[in-house]
């Protein structure tokens, strides 16, 4: 049976704020109207307007008794009746309130749910069933769908027993569907997986389930082998065809959570084998998304020891560089004296022999010439020489395909391939080495000697490493490297859906009207800044056109903020961090949404305590073992790794987090922080573990790690977060986190740290309706493009290097849409596309107008950014919040700065933890907050806009960590009264 606080099964909020009331509750004529027809009494109108309200609100006619008693008040004094006028009773006047429920059902025109509502729903459940596992998911399905049929909802039992009915049945079909195909021989190989085999220690299910550690080259060796050992199990993709994906990372992800034991107590083999199949499936795709992350890990590394050997080489060659130049300059002294030509010669070669002969000075220029203008390319071998039968292999096993017509890279690699054991130093083949550069071109084919194999081998290894990284080539059966392209929406249903995307986001509906509107925004916006350039005086441009912005003094703080401060710090009453988690889920059941994965209710004696120590220990990074530690008598440390295992995931701590964020909207005190529709992103480094994959040493940290990638509202509260890795170009997550932000606050416009300037970026949120503002450290830099070639400008002129080329974002605006198309319906993400039109794909006509479309976007953010002086106040503001919100997940993670778990999606949950934590640390503090504020205006403080603005949820010194951790769930919690702030103008 699900939990009705797991649905969006609607329910009377206890405490509803007076701006709730008067939305929800208020009459007006109509309904006035109404109960004077049909109720005369006092009683009577009360409880008639009772069940009218709270029909409304509810679709469905809930025990009067039950109506919260602000509700009751507040209809109440709007019909002028006495506070202590009671309702009807349900005995005695139970034909009056019968008669009631026919006249509202009939003025709101709905139907009872015993007249066919089951017959509505039904199919619709057993669809959703398809491709969705979780009871309260299914039923929020059957209430959407009988409200929008204006069908009364049924008690949520009955809701409840329909959804299991039809769940376990369409399972079951499943099931069969699954396994129907399954030969003896593979019934035989996946039972294997739960048994330990002869010369194994752990069972092949356990195996499937284990995550990689750091991109050595043991582990590249052994995740190959995992990979062939994988794939040797059979081939799920036929016995899966025809099931929904989702529907596969369900069962995939129940199958994970399991033990081996609690497998062999499944006594349904079609269940059984079905879920072995969906996780063996899953593990491929994973392994494959693995070895190209380990892959391109290992080349990135080649490339890099290049460099840095190279830089080692140039500093130990510099004094090689002196003496040559010291010969030269000698050469040249004798150059100049007046002796005879035939003396000339002579002199010259007695300078040669003077610094060793010209042999020597020959091998010496060969040793210098050979890095000049940073050549790095012939120290590429020998550190890639190490890898290249590893690597060999693990290209054998992933099954790489080019995802265009251009096949030239394939046809190297099979010829590669071809005399991968060869030795010799030449080849006299004939390859087209069109993928790569020019300088890579010079350095492999050799006029007279033919092509170098060492440098064909590993300049064929870096191009696939790249084309994998920009989508010019994919895996087959992978996910992360799939074929990008055919994940778009197709064509035809682009035009379907085109205008109404634009209409929505007020674009331009054609290329040709979007290429007029831009190049005049972008003309009038240049020629205003052009003619106020002399009234701004803090842009000045140097004679050589190299622009200053003049440094914007500190904010000035409010009169008597410190004062203020103090006096609200000593009011604010001390708590425990796990009082809180225990408090705020008194206020926001949360923890509602853990749970088995398999959507069955928790067999948990006491679950709500448990999950609460499991958010407190992993959210404070305290871990399983510190946290028991600490709390012998509450909590076991298998207990807690078994809950975080199988009942918390990322999308229901994903879902816990925007229960909070909902009711600390209902707050007025945020919103004197911040507004929210703006969102602000950055990335902090989280320290790791040196035994995952995910991890890198960071240049600008200087640590081993990976980044937590966070967006938060300008309200301080944090709506989302990702987690990855240190060489990951950290703009492309910058648009994610709003799309797939499902909470009440949905920004519009985002804030980002410097490298939020990518022009592909740019392109991508204008076309989504999102408007980005980065800080700009370096931005006198930045290009800015010109709407033509014949305009010219008085005053800002040297700014402009470069111009519009409009010609291709009109070409390229379909295909631009039919990515924003893709992303909007869901069915790819802004990262992914982002990565694949990244550096490496400088040649892909789709990158070149997005980026294009970028400039004309970043253009006119830079006009605005050197012209406008609120415009970058308000930026370095907003930016400056998250910076604030980084050092508070610091003193939240007090249990240690490493991220222990080597596992990718653990680290993910880990981040998400902390994310909760501190979601509810701002909810209890804006509910503390609140009521300081409300005590000290009543003792007679004066409180400004200005003063409460320059608050934050993120105080802490009233906040205790440590100690030994008790929960007592009888002690109640305070009051959740979302009351004004009082504040003096």
């Amino acid at each position: 049976m699900a939990s009705v606080e797991r649905t969006a099964y609607p329910r009377l909020r206890a405490l509803p704020s007076d701006d709730e009331l008067q939305a929800s509750y208020a009459l007006d004529e109509e309904d006035e109207a109404f109960i004077r027809r049909h109720a005369n009494g006092g009683r009577q109108r009360l409880t008639l307007i009772l069940m009218y309200k709270t029909r409304q609100q509810l679709g469905y006619f809930p025990a009067i008794e039950t109506v919260p008693e602000p509700i009751r008040l507040f209809l109440a004094t709007a019909l002028q009746l006495p506070a202590s006028t009671p309702v009807l009773d349900q005995v005695s006047q139970r034909k009056t309130r019968y008669r009631y429920q026919q006249l509202i059902r009939k003025k709101l025109g709905c139907t009872p749910y015993t007249e066919g509502g089951a017959a509505v729903i039904a199919p619709l459940i057993r669809q959703a069933a398809h491709t969705m596992s979780d009871p309260a998911d299914l039923i929020n399905v059957a209430v959407d769908e009988l409200f929008k049929a204006n069908i009364e909802l049924p008690a949520f039992s009955t809701l409840d027993r329909l959804v299991g009915h039809i769940r376990q049945n369409v399972h079951e079909t499943l099931y069969r569907k699954i396994t129907a195909g399954l030969t003896a021989e593979q019934q035989q190989a996946l039972d294997q997986l739960l048994e330990v085999m002869p010369g194994e220690t752990i069972t092949g299910f356990t195996r499937l389930k284990q995550t990689p550690g750091p991109a050595t080259l043991m582990q590249v060796r052994e995740w190959a082998e995992h990979l062939a050992k994988l794939d040797a199990i059979g081939d799920p993709a036929p016995s899966l065809a025809g099931v929904a994906h989702t529907k596969i990372r369900q069962f995939a992800a129940e199958a994970t959570a399991l033990e081996v034991g609690d497998f062999r107590d499944l006594h349904q083999p079609g269940k059984r084998h079905a879920l072995l199949l969906c996780l063996l499936h899953q593990a491929q795709s994973r392994t494959r998304d693995e070895l190209v992350e380990m892959f391109l890990k290992r080349m990135r590394r080649t490339q890099n020891n290049a460099h840095e050997q190279l830089r080692t080489l140039q500093e130990r060659h510099r004094e090689l560089e002196e003496k040559l130049i010291g010969v030269l300059g000698e050469v040249l002294q004798r150059a100049k004296t007046d002796h005879p030509n035939d003396h000339f010669g002579k002199d010259i070669r007695a300078v040669f022999t003077e610094h060793g002969g010209v042999d020597a000075l020959a091998e010496q220029y060969s040793t210098v010439a050979a890095y000049h203008q940073n050549n790095f390319l012939p120290l590429l071998w020998p550190i890639h020489a190490r890898n290249r039968a590893v690597l060999f292999r693990v290209l054998e096993l992933l099954q790489i395909e080019s995802a265009t017509q251009d096949t030239r890279l394939i046809k190297a690699f099979q010829l590669v391939h071809h005399y991968r054991h060869s030795r010799r130093d030449t080849l006299s083949v004939e390859i087209d080495m069109r993928f790569v550069s020019q300088r890579w071109r010079d350095y492999v084919c050799q006029p007279k000697t033919g092509v170098d194999r060492r440098a064909l081998k590993v300049c064929v290894f870096i191009a696939i490493a790249e084309a994998l990284d920009s989508g010019d080539l994919y895996v087959r059966g992978s996910e992360a490297y799939a074929d990008y392209r055919r994940q778009l929406l197709p064509r035809h249903e682009c035009q379907q859906r085109l205008a109404d995307y634009c209409q929505a986001l007020d674009l331009p509906p054609s290329s040709h009207e979007l290429v007029s509107t831009l190049r005049t925004q972008l003309t009038e916006l240049a020629a205003a800044v052009d003619a106020h350039f002399p009234d701004n005086s803090e842009l000045t441009i140097d004679p050589d056109g190299t622009p200053h912005l003049k440094r914007q003094p500190a904010a000035v703080s409010p009169e008597g903020l410190q004062a203020f401060e103090t006096a609200v710090r000593k009011r604010m009453p001390e708590r425990h961090l796990l009082d809180i988690l225990k408090h705020v889920h008194h206020w926001v059941p949360y923890t509602r949404h853990f749970g088995p994965l398999s959507g069955s209710e928790p067999k948990l004696a006491d679950a709500i305590r448990r999950y609460l120590f499991a958010v407190f220990g992993y959210g404070c990074n305290l871990g399983a073992s510190q946290t028991a530690r600490h709390a012998p008598d509450v909590i076991h440390r298998q207990t807690l790794r078994r809950i975080n295992t199988q009942h918390i995931n990322t999308t229901k701590l994903e879902a816990a987090l925007n229960d909070i964020i909902a009711e600390y909207t209902r707050f007025p005190l945020p919103h004197f922080w911040g507004d929210k529709k703006i969102a602000i992103a950055d990335g902090t480094h989280m320290a790791l573990r040196e035994n995952s994959l995910l991890g890198e040493r960071h240049i600008r940290y200087g640590g081993y790690g990976g980044i937590a990638y966070h967006h938060i509202s300008a309200t301080y509260i944090a709506l989302f977060s990702h987690f990855i890795g240190c060489g990951v170009w950290e703009a492309v997550y910058i648009l994610d986190g709003l799309l797939q932000n499902r909470s009440e606050l949905q920004p519009d416009t985002v804030h980002a740290d410097t490298h939020g300037q990518s022009e592909p970026v740019f392109a991508l949120a204008y076309l989504l309706g999102i408007q980005l503002f980065p800080r700009m450290r370096t931005w006198n830099d930045a290009i800015f493009y010109r709407p033509d070639k014949t305009t010219l400008y008085r005053h800002i002129d040297p700014l402009f290097s470069q111009t519009i080329d409009w010609n291709l974002i009109e070409t390229h605006w379909l295909d631009m849409m039919q990515v924003v198309l893709s992303i909007q319906a869901g069915i790819v993400l802004p990262s992914m596309l982002l990565r694949k039109l990244g550096s490496h794909n400088r040649q892909n006509k789709l990158y070149r107008a997005f980026r294009e479309l970028g400039r004309v976007q970043r253009t006119l953010f830079l006009l605005r950014y050197i012209s406008e002086t609120d415009f970058r106040q308000s930026i370095r503001a907003e930016t400056t919040k998250i910076e604030s919100y980084n050092d508070f997940l610091d003193w939240i993670a007090f249990g240690g700065p490493v991220l222990k778990s080597g596992d990718q999606v653990e680290q993910a949950k880990r981040i998400k933890y902390m994310n909760l934590v501190a979601n509810a640390i701002m909810l209890h503090n804006v509910v503390d907050l609140t009521n300081v504020l409300n005590a000290m205006a009543a003792e007679g403080y004066v409180i400004t806009k200005a003063l409460v603005a320059a608050l934050s949820p993120y105080m802490r010194e009233h906040l205790r960590r440590f100690g030994q951790y008790f929960l007592d769930m009888e002690e109640p919690a305070p009051p959740l009264v979302p009351r004004p702030v009082p504040i003096v103008s």
